[in-house]
């Protein structure tokens, strides 16, 4: 199932849909605003919080959280910087890990497990330049949680990148 998110609304404070293919809305992110640490929340389209994106505060390297529930599901930190990619880790409370690499940037970058493709992040299916795709590749992939990956990712390499 592929997500389409528009780029150019990414701000904190701002809200905006994520559509599914058919165009309908799938996933509200509600952006926190006037909080300490930049906050997110992905919402069903009743508006039902699914997961929460947190910058961590006072950590020596760039991190996020995910929480479900007001419990931590993930954290997510950069893995290794090479050339022409950036590796970012997942790690899941119960020690799965996940890689996501590629140009994140040009939003171009996948999220793995164990070398099995989950999602595929990618420009290349529109001609619109602020719209990107999250393609959940598993059925059975738990698609609030990738997406919300996505956005996180995101968000750390254009932070770095103004740093």
């Amino acid at each position: 199932m592929k997500y389409l998110v528009r780029d150019k609304i990414f701000a904190i404070g701002d809200d905006y849909w994520i559509e599914d293919e058919q165009g309908r809305h799938a996933f509200l992110v509600d952006g926190k605003a006037m909080r300490l640490r930049d906050t997110l929340e992905l919402k069903d389209p009743d508006g039902r919080v699914l997961i929460a994106l947190r910058q961590k505060m006072f950590s020596l390297r760039d991190a996020m959280t995910i929480e479900r529930d007001d419990r931590p599901l993930a954290s997510i930190r950069r893995k290794r910087l090479s050339l022409l990619r950036n590796h970012y880790r997942v790690t899941l409370v119960e020690g799965t890990e996940l890689d996501v690499s590629g140009r994140i940037l040009d939003r171009e970058f996948t999220v793995e497990y164990d070398g099995e493709l989950l999602a595929h992040i990618s420009r290349q299916w529109f001609h619109v330049r602020e719209t990107y795709a999250v393609n959940v590749v598993r059925e059975d992939a738990d698609a609030a949680l990738l997406v919300g990956v996505a956005v996180c990712v995101i968000r750390m390499a254009e932070r770095e990148r103004e740093d």
